[in-house]
C-alpha cells in the first residue's frame, strides 16, 4: 500500500469529477483528483454550456436544481463565467407553441410564453419566423472551456490535489493502481464518463451505457442583435423531458418527423448559444455504439448550417467543428456502488453540464456528514460573470 492516503480520490476531471472534489472539499475530506490527461477534453468541455434546468424531470429535476446553486456558489468563489440567463425558445408552428402552452399550464412562472411580437423583439430571428415562444428564467449559461479552468485552479488553490497525465488501470476497495502507483482511498468516486466500460465493463454492458457522438460547430454570424439566452427550437421539444411528456409532443414529433426524415435520423437537437467573443455554438447531431469513428462526414455540418440560415436569416462563417462523445444509457445516471467504498457516476442522456454538480454532490453526501454551514451565496450582479463580452 502507498504511503499515499485519502479521504476520497476522484477519477476524472470532467465537470462530475470536479464536483465529487468540490463536494469532498467542501466536506473536509483528502481529496485526489487524478486525470489522465494534462487538462479535461471530454464531454465537459465540448458542450453548449446551457444549464437547462426547468424541462428536466424526476432525478434529473432534483440534480439539476442543486447543480443550479453550486454553480452560483462557483461563479462567485471560483470566478466561473456564468449568465443567469434563462434560456429563449422559439416556436415555429402551432403544434411547438401548444407544447409551450401545456407545459406553461403546469409550471406556472418557470415557463413564460411569448407571442409572436414578444418573440421578434427578444429573439434575433429572420422575420416572420416565430410564431411565438417562451422563456425560462431560471436557466444558466456557463462557458464550458474557461469554467472546467476555473473550477480546478479553485479547488487546488483550496487543497484538492491533482494528477494529472496519469492513467487508472485498476480499482479495488481502498485502492487505486495509477501509473504513478498505488493510492490509498477510504472512497472512490469514478467519474469516466463514456470510459467506465474501460475499468467496469461488466457493468457497462449489463446497464447496456455505450457512447453517444455528436457534431457541433462554432460560427461567427452578424445576428441582428446578440442572444440573449441559449436557444432552443422544435427539436428540443422533442429532446427534454417536461418537453417530451406533454401530451402535445406527439403530434409534435410526429410532424417533423415526416417533413424532415434527414434531421431526424441525425437525431438532431437544434439549439444555440452565443459565447462571450460573440460567437455562437451550433448543434447538435446524435449517434450511438460500443465505439464512436473518429471521422465526420461533412452531412451533418450541412445540415446544422441548412438550419441555421433559415432560423436567422445570416449566413454563418464556421470558424470550428468538433466532434463531442459521452456515455449513453437507457436510464438518464449511472449512480450505484461497484465494489464497497467504489461509487460510479456519469451523466448517460447527455446533461452532464446541467446536472453534473448535483450529481456529485448527492453522491459524496451518501458517505460523507453533511455539511455544517455554508455562507450564503452573494446573489447581487457581478459584471466580470454576467455581462463580459455579451453586449
Amino acid at each position: 500500500m502507498s504511503a499515499d492516503r485519502y479521504d476520497l480520490v476522484v477519477v476524472g476531471g470532467g465537470v462530475i469529477g470536479l464536483g465529487a472534489a468540490y463536494a469532498g472539499l467542501r466536506r473536509g475530506m483528502r481529496t485526489l483528483v487524478v486525470e489522465r490527461g494534462s487538462e479535461a477534453t471530454g464531454a465537459s468541455v465540448r458542450n453548449f454550456g446551457h444549464l437547462c434546468v426547468t424541462p428536466q424531470t424526476g432525478i434529473a429535476r432534483q440534480h439539476g436544481l442543486a447543480a443550479r446553486e453550486l454553480w452560483l456558489r462557483l461563479a462567485h468563489d471560483a470566478g466561473v463565467w456564468l449568465r443567469e440567463s434563462g434560456t429563449l425558445v422559439a416556436a415555429r408552428a402551432a403544434d411547438e407553441l401548444a407544447v409551450l402552452v401545456e407545459l406553461a399550464a403546469v409550471r406556472g412562472d418557470e415557463v413564460r410564453l411569448l407571442d409572436a411580437a414578444e418573440a421578434a423583439v427578444r429573439i434575433p430571428l429572420a422575420p416572420g419566423v416565430a410564431v411565438g415562444g417562451a422563456f425560462l428564467p431560471a436557466d444558466l449559461q456557463a462557458n464550458p472551456r474557461q469554467a472546467l479552468q476555473a473550477i480546478t485552479s479553485h479547488l487546488a488553490e483550496q487543497g484538492v490535489e491533482f494528477r494529472f497525465r496519469t492513467s487508472v488501470g485498476a480499482i479495488e476497495p481502498g485502492l487505486v493502481r495509477t501509473s504513478r502507483g498505488p493510492v490509498g482511498a477510504q472512497h472512490v468516486v469514478v467519474a469516466t464518463n463514456h470510459d467506465v466500460d474501460q475499468l467496469f465493463p461488466e457493468v457497462a454492458e449489463g446497464l447496456g451505457i455505450v457512447r453517444c457522438g455528436l457534431d457541433m460547430l462554432r460560427v461567427a454570424a452578424p445576428l441582428a442583435a446578440p442572444l440573449e439566452a441559449p436557444l432552443l427550437t422544435g427539436w428540443s421539444l422533442l429532446r427534454y423531458g417536461a418537453f417530451a411528456e406533454t401530451s402535445a409532443a406527439a403530434a409534435l414529433r410526429d410532424r417533423l418527423h415526416a417533413e424532415r426524415p434527414d434531421l431526424a435520423a441525425l437525431d438532431l437537437n437544434q439549439m444555440y448559444t452565443q459565447l462571450p467573443d460573440g460567437s455562437l455554438i451550433v448543434g447538435d447531431t446524435h449517434y450511438r455504439g460500443a465505439a464512436i469513428a473518429p471521422f465526420q462526414g461533412e452531412a451533418a455540418a450541412d445540415a446544422l448550417l441548412e438550419e441555421f440560415r433559415a432560423l436567422f436569416g445570416v449566413e454563418p462563417r464556421v470558424l470550428e467543428r468538433w466532434q463531442g462523445v459521452y456515455a449513453s444509457g437507457p436510464d438518464e445516471f449511472l449512480d450505484l456502488e461497484a465494489l464497497p467504498g467504489v461509487h460510479l457516476a456519469a451523466a448517460t442522456t447527455g446533461i452532464g453540464m446541467t446536472t453534473g454538480l448535483g450529481l456529485a454532490d448527492h453522491v459524496v453526501a451518501r458517505f460523507t456528514s453533511p455539511i455544517d454551514h455554508e455562507p450564503p451565496i452573494d446573489h447581487e450582479p457581478q459584471p466580470r460573470h454576467h455581462q463580459e463580452g455579451m453586449r
